[in-house]
């Protein structure tokens, strides 16, 4: 499988000060890659000269062979993006917002037509059709947004931050729109992020701090690498049990046992099955993932 794009040694500067620092990385055709960082990180500004909206300081960048700086109007054509604020005119309805932006690309009359028409289904906008843009829910204009994104066919859609704002059940309801599009239409995700569970179906991470990248792998890899897993045991404190853990991570809670474990608990659960019976274990999540990763990081500029 090709890749989507591929990332060599990108910098870009800001008079001296770097934003994006000598990074280098890939995301395959089809495949859900999610970039995360604080802000700040180089998050926008990576995705920026991924489109050529930026120029770059440095390094290469090439999608689907296309290579920015040479074939920059191919590679507008393969990719679509959704910027943290919406690029559509708040005055106009959503068909007046589609209808102008697919005006663009030089489309026939009836191209144009028949591509809204699919978004319009897609995205379930009839309801909100010939309603203006800025009468419309948080969760209304991103479905919108992404339509608007889509006019085009790219073969890439970039998300910056799309679901910033919104509550759970919208947040929810925008990704299941975007679920069913990389499904049905075998689209690339590009996605950057605040919220860590948005990353834990992603087939590719990438973790950025001041335009570094400090971790890179699939959620499970990372989770296994840099995030602890609890395991609870209930069982009364004695001293029997205490000397059982000796030199193992934990405390103790009311009627239970807290061990903290990097990687696999599954070695010490089998060598104590006997005694360890009632137990549940709570693994390392996305959250834990970033904040010790960005935590190392701060203390190591620090010391």
């Amino acid at each position: 499988m090709m890749n989507a794009i591929t990332v060599k040694n990108l910098t870009k500067y800001y008079k001296k000060t770097p934003a994006v620092n000598g990074i280098s990385f890939t995301v395959a055709q089809g495949e859900f890659f999610a970039f995360l960082g604080e802000n700040g990180a180089g998050k926008s500004t990576t995705i920026n000269m991924i489109s050529t909206i930026l120029e770059k300081t440095g390094g290469e960048i090439s999608v689907f062979g296309n290579m920015i700086g040479k074939d920059d109007d191919a590679v507008r054509a393969d990719i679509g993006i959704v910027f943290q604020n919406s690029v559509l005119d708040s005055k106009l309805t959503v068909k007046e917002n589609l209808y102008t932006r697919a005006s663009y690309y030089g489309f026939s009359g009836r191209e144009i037509k028949k591509r809204i028409d699919e978004l319009r289904e897609n995205f379930e906008l009839d309801p909100i059709w010939n309603r203006n843009y800025e009468k419309l829910s948080g969760g209304q204009r991103r479905r919108v947004d992404i339509a608007r994104a889509l006019i085009h066919r790219p073969k890439i859609l970039i998300l910056d931050e799309p679901t910033t704002g919104l509550d759970p059940n919208t947040r929810k309801l925008v990704w299941d729109h975007i679920e069913t599009l990389r499904k049905t239409q075998e689209l690339t995700i590009f996605l950057t992020t605040h919220y860590m569970e948005e990353t834990a179906d992603a087939d590719h991470v990438v973790i950025l701090d001041k335009g570094n990248i400090i971790a890179d792998g699939t959620p499970a890899q990372l989770k296994s690498a840099y995030a602890k897993s609890r395991l609870i045991w209930y069982e009364p404190q004695t001293a029997e049990n205490d000397m059982l853990l000796e030199g193992f991570e934990y405390t103790y809670q009311a009627d239970h046992y807290n061990l903290f474990f990097q990687g696999t608990i599954t070695e010490f659960l089998y060598a104590n099955r006997s005694r360890i019976t009632d137990y549940e274990v709570i693994k390392g999540s996305m959250d834990d993932v970033f904040l010790n990763l960005c935590t190392a990081t701060s203390s190591s500029i620090k010391t």
